[in-house]
């Protein structure tokens, strides 16, 4: 989750890219892309692993993306960020249940770890990585806190705002299991306020979902209804975000 594209700075493609990006189509972002350096063949394959997360549909076009970064990164830093990504695409697979690859996702971001300097730019993307596994397939809170604090760190030293929104967002999580409730609701919102000024539709809902969580109602009911808008609008994406959208029963609410 790089915040590529963000800044009045980039380049005209990588503007288009983000943009596609940040309305849930990837595979129109990616075919933006021609894979013939190391840098255009590990972003096209990101964007095709993020589409994984956020559909639960496209893996063998992942895999190849993936394949391909792969086999063109030459220097630590590629290999690290190559297998930065095949540990999240394992991840995802073992997450919603299409295989277990919990071992390989392990494996792949432990030899991430050892190819990319802890001082380096992918860091923080690779500590959040590591912090999804050990909440998620783990079931190690403190291990995953210690992780997403240290990705927070990093993505604050170098400025990737929407790694930001991450962080905020599953260290409020983190907390609000807890019961932090106040910490809880700071996090989701400067999640969701992040997410809402770089403009990154696709996050926006289930930041929004997130901190109603955290609220009373009226106001609750208010963000909900705002995710409802947003999850029709990009063609019921993300997928998982479904059943916690889903309208109140027939006869539960009076006109």
């Amino acid at each position: 989750m790089s915040g590529d594209g963000t800044t009045a700075e980039d380049d005209p493609l990588q503007t288009a890219v983000w943009r596609l990006r940040s309305r849930a189509c990837w595979v129109d972002a990616a075919a933006l892309l021609t894979p013939a350096t190391p840098q255009a063949a590990l972003q096209r394959a990101s964007l095709l692993v993020e589409r994984c997360l956020y559909t639960e549909a496209g893996w063998e076009d992942a895999e190849d993306a993936l394949r391909t970064a792969e086999a063109l990164a030459h220097t630590d830093d590629e290999r690290g960020a190559a297998a930065c990504e095949r540990g999240y695409l394992a991840y995802a697979a073992t997450l919603f249940q299409v295989r277990d690859r919990a071992d390989e996702a392990r494996a792949a971001l432990g030899r991430a770890a050892a190819l990319i300097a802890p001082g380096a730019t992918g860091r923080p993307l690779l500590d959040f990585r590591r912090g999804l596994i050990a909440e998620n397939l783990t079931r190690s809170p403190q291990a995953a806190r210690a992780a997403y604090r240290r990705a927070h760190a990093g993505a604050t030293a170098h400025a990737d705002p929407l790694l930001l929104s991450a962080t905020w967002r599953h260290l409020a999580g983190l907390a609000l299991r807890e019961g932090e409730l106040t910490e809880a609701r700071h996090g989701f919102a400067e999640s969701l306020r992040i997410r809402e000024e770089l403009g990154y539709l696709v996050g926006t809902a289930p930041a929004l979902v997130s901190l109603a969580d955290t609220e009373t109602e009226p106001e609750a009911s208010r963000l909900r209804e705002e995710a409802r808008r947003l999850f029709r609008l990009l063609g019921g994406v993300p997928t998982w975000l479904a059943h916690r959208l889903a309208p109140p029963e027939t006869g539960a609410a009076t006109a």
